[in-house]
């Protein structure tokens, strides 16, 4: 197996881990355990079940772990189509990665105030639900906010696959889909909560189905190893004095 073949697979392999864990951290985990809007009832769920959330913050971790390593892959993926324009999209990756892992850190801080030692004995629980709850929302903001960066990323990479011609352009034009609406829903989150509400979660089903065929391509597809060559050895001659 050639060398990019073999880093195409790597990448779907890694795609899949987050995206498996992604939808189970919120759906069977944070799903099942925060409240919306209830303090005590969420500290209560996260307290029977102080695993599971621990599982879902190590699941975070993982899935951070995974990410810098596909953004790398895509470096090497996608250079030849435009080496400029990936740098960028892996700019933007990478700030995306960084306001995800301050996520994480919220995630946490959920258990500080419902575990803490001797100091916070004497302080008022229902304070304490309360002082929990702020994290999981602030965990909810910043993911947000990723999800911007993340969604300029998708449009970037989205763009280069359909100029790449060793992917289908058609797995572009759905990357692209997938950026928007992750915007869309990131800034009606901020701009208009009432109406995020209405549009979450159908609005990031475009996301998955874009992102999860990608995923499947790199896996039983790979790249088109020969027209990733030409495109790479065009580039070379370019440079090539």
């Amino acid at each position: 197996m050639p060398p990019v073949q073999r880093y195409a697979r790597v990448a779907g392999v890694l795609y899949l881990i987050i995206i498996v864990i992604g939808l189970a951290s919120e759906a069977l985990i944070r799903g099942r355990l925060i409240v919306d809007g209830d303090p005590d009832a969420t500290a209560q769920h996260i307290l029977g079940a102080q695993f599971l959330w621990r599982l879902g913050i190590a699941g975070e971790d993982v899935l951070l772990i995974c990410a810098v390593g596909l953004t790398a892959l895509w470096y090497v993926l996608l250079r030849p189509v435009d080496r400029r324009l990936t740098q960028l999209a892996i700019a933007f990756a990478f700030m995306s990665l960084a306001v995800e892992s301050v996520g994480a850190l919220h995630l946490h801080a959920v258990l500080t105030p419902l575990l803490g030692g001797a100091y916070l004995q004497s302080a008022d629980p229902a304070l304490l639900h309360v002082l929990a709850y702020q994290s999981v929302v602030a965990h909810a903001h910043a993911f947000g906010l990723a999800l911007i960066f993340f969604g300029v990323e998708c449009l970037l990479i989205g763009h280069l696959i359909r100029r790449s011609g060793f992917f289908p352009a058609t797995i572009g034009v759905l990357m692209q889909l997938a950026g928007l609406c992750y915007l869309v829903n990131s800034f009606s989150m901020i701009l208009s909560p009432a109406l995020q509400s209405v549009l979450f979660p159908f609005i990031l089903l475009p996301s998955l189905v874009g992102e999860s065929t990608f995923c499947l391509w790199l896996l039983i597809k790979g790249v088109d190893v020969a027209a990733w060559t030409r495109r790479t050895n065009a580039v070379r001659s370019e440079v090539t004095p």
